[in-house]
């Protein structure tokens, strides 16, 4: 069943229980839409809030002081989460989230947007990707109430957020001195994960569950459909990047019927089943100069750069040994041997 249609019968369920308790009074009315209960806090219907995840000022708190914006519809309808900055260098995906609940009226609003805008807010602050704890967030999901700092967020975000939401979209960049062309990751074995990725409207996807305590495979393995949007460079905002992932959010609230949209085009979707990265040789090490850029369709033995050794002057070309679409790599830099170069992705 796709999403669509899951939250529709959902919608449908919903509605009958809410008739009949009009028609029977001793029927429980917990599905009547009304104020969110939500971090010790309610949200009324038709308004928005935004507040700190908890209200604990002590110094071991203090890790938990990420930020979370709330917009309750004045309508029924389902709950869409945005989350950015699980790593604290990948800014665009935090822009996109802040200006997409900006522009979120809550009283035309069906359902309830939530935003993680910065989940790691060490890391957006310092410029890290990681955590204080130099641990990955991004690999701690759905965490646990004991163990590291990366594991007690990630529990705490789960099991009193995610664990709320109908669908979930992960906001990232590319990770260090590396770019991301503008696409959708998501497990497209499940249809309804498969939906929601088409109508974000990027026209690319690529295909796969993500690693283990990732927060989108977890999230789906709950069985809440979830995707990420990866566009640009870390360390940066990038206007372009920022205002297609909002378009794109605003697409998959238009695709839930959250939102009104006029003109809603999804375009056909490149969905890519397989990917891998090519890297430097044993024998390349130096300066790397790409000739390829992002997006270009490569065959293979097309060359994709040089490598400059600065010592000899000596020259590797990189030739690629895969035929794909370029949908990410490094910018120039020195590198060593086995250093990732070009992400390419291609059609089974």
């Amino acid at each position: 069943m796709s999403l669509h249609n899951r939250i529709a019968l959902t919608f449908v369920v919903q509605t009958i229980v809410a008739i009949g308790s009009t028609l029977l009074p001793g029927l429980a009315l917990a599905e009547d839409w009304g104020a969110l209960a939500l971090l010790d806090r309610q949200i009324e219907p038709g308004t928005a809030r935004r507040m700190a995840f908890t209200r604990d000022e002590s110094f071991a708190a203090s890790y938990l002081n990420t930020s979370v914006f709330v917009a309750r519809g004045a309508e029924r309808g389902p709950t869409l989460c945005l989350t950015a900055g699980v790593h604290g260098d990948e800014l665009n995906g935090v822009e996109v989230a802040r200006r997409a609940f900006a522009k979120v009226d809550p009283k035309k609003l069906h359902g309830t947007l939530i935003a993680l805008p910065a989940i790691n807010a060490h890391g957006v602050r310092t410029g890290n990707r990681y955590l204080a704890d130099r641990r990955d967030l991004n690999r701690a999901f759905p965490g646990s109430t004991g163990g590291s700092v990366a594991r007690l967020i990630a529990h705490a975000v789960f099991s009193r957020v995610l664990i709320r939401c109908d669908a979930v979209v992960d906001l990232h960049t590319a990770s260090n001195q590396r770019a991301n062309l503008p696409q959708i990751r998501a497990d497209i074995s499940d249809p309804a994960i498969r939906d929601l990725a088409v109508h974000f409207g990027l026209g690319i996807v690529i295909g796969g569950a993500g690693p283990d305590g990732s927060l989108r495979r977890e999230v789906a393995k709950a069985g809440i459909p979830a995707i990420i949007y990866e566009a640009g460079e870390p360390d940066r905002f990038q206007v372009d990047e920022i205002e297609r992932g909002v378009r794109g959010v605003e697409s998959v609230m238009a695709y839930l019927d959250m939102i009104v949209r006029e003109e809603l085009e999804i375009p056909e979707a490149r969905i890519y089943e397989r990917s891998r990265w090519v890297r430097a040789g044993a024998n390349a090490s130096g300066f790397f100069f790409p000739t390829a850029e992002l997006g270009d369709v490569i065959e293979v033995g097309d060359p994709l750069g040089s490598i400059i050794d600065p010592l000899t002057d000596g020259a590797v070309e990189i030739i690629s040994p895969l035929a794909g679409e370029v949908i990410g790599m490094a910018v120039p830099q020195p590198v060593l041997p086995g250093y990732a170069l070009f992400h390419l992705a291609w059609h089974e």
